[in-house]
């Protein structure tokens, strides 16, 4: 959509509140995540649940990316209706519907390669049944998680007999590689979680050498991924690679929050340098009730607040004006409300810029998108589709 063409409320008053990509940051951030994967010999398969915005995800495909990770059946569908040839499922998909769309999907689309995973002999048994004497077959996954954690079997002795298992079943699906998520610890960088998350990764990569002789694809994937130790990954990678010259392997990192970063977790946390928070919400001050207390209008229904509260960014008042003394903090929220402590220099229709915590919480609140430039105008509304 041309800027011109953007209705003249959109251009001049535009209605509050209001997500709002930064064009040029995200530009950023795909070209530096595609850049330093290639350093690091990994592929990216960027976890697009993050934003589910065929825009974001063409840009990344661009750069390079060796497919997508989606979380779900029906977000496979919608990446294969964007054309997208290759899909990590980053779950054991095991509901006889969304098993029936696979097998659709990978009946219509000869050239669609459509990984997901495995944790049990149960999914393996429904995925199998589904899938049998499929044309083209679904790329099975055994997922390694943690004691305590998520889903995933627990030791390296459990894959391989799910492995196993996976190699034997009847023709329509392929053992096609190991998965792990590193993401699962806390979202800090001190010593005591580097370590756990340096032994997930090692687990991992065991558990991805003790199956190589099960692999029934030429090329087995080796998948971790989420946006908070990427670094680690890749460390892992590189020794797994070092101890074993040769092994076939297709590394693939699934971080997704990269491709927008934000002001909240992810600034603390990410380890690689230069990327810029592209994402904002513009709201307007609804009351001044006392002093040193606004009252924004934007809540639970339009700010991620899973991870961390908003945090004001700068204002303007109704007229335009920016407020340069502005100071503020997010406090407690409500469904459609933010309540700000500490305020300084805020006034009842002024309206306030936010950074936002956690983006893979935000696109799923907002049925569009402001695409804005540096100077924050209106050149493009995008839609994000996540079903």
């Amino acid at each position: 959509m041309h800027p011109d063409d953007l209705p003249s409320d959109r251009r001049e008053a535009r209605a509050l509140p209001e997500l709002r990509l930064r064009s040029s940051a995200l530009e950023h951030n795909v070209r530096l995540m595609a850049d330093w994967c290639r350093e690091h010999e990994v592929e990216l398969c960027p976890h697009i649940k993050t934003t589910m915005t065929s825009p974001v995800v063409e840009r990344q495909l661009t750069a390079g990316a060796w497919g997508v990770t989606v979380a779900t059946a029906r977000q496979a569908a919608v990446a294969r209706s964007w054309g997208v040839t290759r899909i990590l499922i980053a779950n054991q998909v095991i509901h006889s519907s969304d098993l029936t769309l696979l097998r659709r999907l990978l009946d219509e689309a000869p050239d669609l390669e459509l990984f997901c995973l495995i944790d049990s002999p149960a999914g393996l048994d429904l995925a199998s049944a589904a899938l049998r004497d499929s044309g083209n077959p679904l790329r099975l996954l055994v997922e390694v998680g943690v004691p305590g954690g998520r889903a995933g079997v627990r030791d390296v002795a459990e894959a391989y007999e799910l492995g196993a298992a996976a190699a034997k079943a009847p023709p329509g699906v392929l053992m096609a590689g190991v998965a792990g998520y590193e993401g699962v610890r806390p979202n800090v960088r001190d010593t005591a979680t580097l370590a756990a998350v340096d032994e997930h990764c090692r687990t991992v990569a065991e558990a991805f050498t003790a199956l190589t002789p099960l692999y029934t694809t030429a090329e087995p994937v080796f998948s971790m991924g989420g946006s908070a130790f990427p670094d680690r990954v890749v460390r892992a990678v590189a020794d797994l690679r070092n101890r074993h010259a040769g092994l076939p392997l297709v590394s693939v990192l699934r971080s997704g929050c990269y491709v927008t970063h934000d002001h909240g977790t992810y600034a603390q946390i990410s380890p690689l340098p230069g990327l810029r928070p592209a994402l904002t919400v513009g709201a307007a001050v609804l009351s001044t009730p006392e002093t040193g207390t606004a009252i924004v209008g934007a809540g639970k229904r339009e700010l991620p607040y899973d991870a961390g509260l908003p945090v004001v960014l700068g204002a303007r008042s109704a007229a335009g004006t920016p407020r340069a003394a502005v100071r503020a903090t997010a406090a407690q929220i409500y469904d459609h409300h933010l309540v700000l402590t500490d305020v300084q220099d805020l006034q009842v229709g002024d309206e306030v810029e936010l950074g936002i915590s956690h983006p893979c919480s935000a696109f799923d609140r907002w049925p569009d998108i402001a695409v804005v430039d540096d100077e924050g105008d209106v050149r493009d509304v995008w839609h994000p589709q996540f079903r």
